[in-house]
């Protein structure tokens, strides 16, 4: 993944699925892979998300320089509410 942009989103948007479904294998596996591509490709410490009515904002530390980058609700979510939508598509097999 090249761009640093590209993977706060796709590691975030992921992370609101596993946090909305803790049962679900694949998306806690998924955040997973996508957090460790922060951590050892792009060097991030410290990712913490805060959520306002509008935006996710998510700050961390690059190279121990505190940063944020933000990301509209509505874009982030997409996902989950895509699996919420239509659920019997996105089913959770045992282990």
């Amino acid at each position: 993944m090249k761009s640093l942009q590209d993977a706060l989103y796709n590691w975030l948007t992921i992370q609101v699925v596993a946090d909305a479904r803790p049962e679900d294998r694949a998306a806690q596996e998924t955040a997973s892979f996508f957090r460790d591509i922060l951590k050892n490709d792009f060097h991030l410490t410290n990712v913490e998300v805060k959520k306002d009515e509008t935006m996710y904002i998510v700050h961390y530390e690059d190279e121990q320089q505190a940063k944020t980058a933000r990301f509209p609700v509505e874009l982030i979510e997409v996902m989950l509410e895509q699996i919420n939508r239509d659920p019997e598509k996105y089913i959770n097999y045992p282990t």
